[in-house]
């Protein structure tokens, strides 16, 4: 596993990371999130020992980030901030110099660069140079380095950032694949990605860490988890919230978007009732309404996101 045991880091009197402690098991993808200037990169630098920490260590499957750090790099596959690769080399001049950095030689090192060339859609362009490539094929070079020594930890900086959504798609697909047998840690300011890819989401914010849950969690303490929303002609709408006024499991109602023709309500529960969802339906549908669309709201991660991460509630957390 990854563990990070009291990391701080100090520029001067200004502090970046302060004190924080968490661990990453095998299997897992942790989502590393926060707004900028929260700590994100400095931390993620601290763990590879790009950073020297000003206190606390980062301990990679057993070897001290600091105490021994070669050790501990040769586990780590890192794609930090920004993507940044030699311009002038070629893609397979690139992949074939980190292959060798990392011990590989002769076939071995060939058909290792072959294989991370194919798997990350590389081919037609490997004898392109690094500076005439695109956004979107520059941050596959470097998320390709990242993975060419197979390593059993993998920290990645925003690994999808710039990519059209068919790569978004599978870098996505391929980290999945690769959770299943390596420990996972990345940063990412895109919550979708969090949702599809993350079994797990740190959130820190001035250093601190804030926020430690599942996705799923962390949405649930969403104001909007639980509530219930559906589509009806808009001629309707009036008459529904007046229907839904006396029902004894809601709380309230509010429009959520309306068109010329249609409205999109939503109800929120009482929150001693179970969610009263097919209660709803039912009662709209004996009442002769036509639902358009009807689902519950799972919550959104963007609103926890901002809940934790205002100064009001970080002073709190203190």
């Amino acid at each position: 596993m990854i563990e990070v045991s009291h990391l701080s880091k100090y520029f001067g009197e200004n502090s970046a990371v302060d004190n924080i402690s968490f661990t990453v098991d095998r299997g897992e993808v942790l989502g590393f999130l926060g707004p900028n200037a929260a700590g994100k990169s400095t931390t993620m630098r601290m763990i590879t020992g790009f950073l020297p920490p000003t206190s606390g260590t980062a301990i990679i499957g057993g070897s001290d980030i600091i105490g021994e750090s070669l050790a501990a790099r040769k586990k780590i596959g890192y794609l930090p901030e920004n993507a940044p690769a030699y311009p002038d080399m070629t893609v397979v001049g690139f992949l074939s110099f980190i292959a060798g950095m990392r011990g590989l030689s002769g076939s071995s090192k060939t058909r290792r660069v072959e294989e991370i060339l194919e798997r990350c859609f590389l081919t037609e362009v490997r004898f392109q140079t690094i500076n005439t490539l695109s956004k979107g094929f520059n941050q596959r070079v470097c998320f390709a380095q990242s993975i060419l020594h197979d390593p059993e930890y993998l920290i990645m900086d925003e690994p999808t950032d710039g990519l059209d959504p068919n790569q978004k798609y599978e870098i996505r697909a391929m980290i999945r694949e690769m959770a299943r047998h390596k420990t996972i840690l990345l940063s990412t300011h895109i919550l979708e990605e969090v949702e599809e890819v993350c079994t797990r989401v740190i959130i820190i914010a001035k250093g601190r860490i804030v926020a430690d849950d599942t996705p799923e969690r962390l949405m649930a303490r969403s104001a909007l988890h639980g509530t219930i929303c559906f589509t009806i002609k808009k001629g309707d709408g009036k008459d529904i919230v007046q229907n839904m006024n006396d029902f004894p499991e809601i709380e309230k109602s509010e429009i959520v978007s309306e068109s010329e023709t249609e409205m999109t309500l939503r109800f929120f529960p009482k929150e001693t009732s179970a969610p009263p969802a097919d209660l709803i339906l039912g009662h709209l549908l004996e009442k002769g309404f036509s639902v358009e669309t009807f689902f519950m709201e799972k919550g959104r991660l963007d609103e926890v996101f901002r809940m934790v991460t205002i100064p009001d509630s970080i002073e709190r957390e203190a």
